[in-house]
């Protein structure tokens, strides 16, 4: 039979008061029930006092003061937020003049242009791999790359040659097209593009000295929107590695070339929590001024809510 120890005596243990004790939660902090009718405003007045409950009234403050400001709020996102289904949001944040700049990877001009098109998007991937077909549907790629090609020529980004394109071919469903839109509304959208990580590059039309040339006229044209954002909001939304380690790249120039952007916010949304959104967008651009969120959550949920948020606040 083991030698076990006699337990320890708890009796000599020096207690003190609980009510003379720091704590980190209060009834004070609690939320209020929710009531019929609410408004969004109402809703985030009584939510609890911890953590996102209040992180996310204090990020929809900044973004309204901002725009009240003339400060700049720019989104970086990736397709999926296209593919959930929430172009109408952003597009109406656009027309109200809450959003001031979009920021794209390579695959959201492939889904934005392709609800153009044909008002659908996302083909079943594991039911084409095989047949080497994922990919290979012909009007995207030829109207993609057939804008980038133009626009290399005529000297402009990706973001705005294809939403001319967009515009100028008047698809049916260009009002559901951020692209189209942001082009109507003149509104600047840059495109992000690795090289192979696309569908349009496995096509015939594919020209990589134009991407090359139209994606780098774009990331200047972000670079000078980064110039601008002291005072202003950054959004990271659904990218896990390209816009955030774009957006880094483009503080460190502006930064370099004089430009004061120290006293801004940012923040993130995904449905997971990744190293690079959190370190490139949320924390390192900030130590020097400003905060930065992070939020974790469905796009289909969290980017409404922000938007209902931010229209109730603004136009209140």
């Amino acid at each position: 039979m083991a030698n076990y120890p006699a337990p320890l005596d708890f009796s000599g243990l020096h207690t003190y008061s609980v009510h003379g004790r720091h704590s980190k939660v209060s009834v004070d902090d609690f939320a209020s029930p929710v009531q019929p009718g609410m408004t969004v405003r109402q809703l985030l007045a009584a939510l609890p006092a911890q953590l996102a409950g209040a992180d996310f009234p204090d990020l929809v403050q900044r973004i309204a003061a901002a725009r009240r400001q003339g400060r700049p709020v720019i989104l970086g996102m990736g397709a999926h937020v296209i593919k959930v289904g929430l172009n109408p949001i952003l597009i109406d944040l656009m027309r109200r003049g809450i959003l001031t700049a979009i920021a794209l990877n390579g695959a959201g001009i492939i889904h934005d242009a392709e609800i153009a098109m044909v008002g659908r998007t996302s083909e079943e991937v594991a039911d084409v791999l095989g047949a080497g077909a994922f990919g290979a549907a012909k009007e995207t790629g030829e109207v993609l790359n057939g804008a980038i090609v133009d626009g290399a020529r005529r000297g402009i980004g990706i973001g705005h040659a294809v939403g001319e394109t967009l515009l100028a071919n008047r698809f049916p469903h260009n009002d559901q097209s951020l692209l189209a839109m942001a082009a109507q509304l003149k509104i600047p959208i840059t495109v992000h593009v690795a090289m192979g990580t696309d569908i349009i590059h496995i096509h015939p039309s594919a020209d990589g000295g134009a991407i090359g040339q139209a994606g780098h006229h774009d990331f200047r044209v972000f670079c000078r929107l980064v110039s601008e954002l002291e005072g202003g909001v950054y959004l990271n939304v659904g990218s896990a590695v390209l816009l955030p380690e774009v957006f880094l790249k483009a503080l460190t120039v502006v930064r370099n070339l004089g430009h004061q952007v120290k006293c801004f916010t940012t923040a993130n949304f995904d449905f997971i929590r990744h190293y690079r959104p959190a370190t490139n967008v949320v924390h390192r651009p900030t130590l020097e001024g400003g905060k930065g969120f992070h939020f974790t959550g469905h796009h289909e949920l969290m980017l409404p809510l922000l938007a209902a948020a931010l229209v109730d606040e603004i136009d209140k």
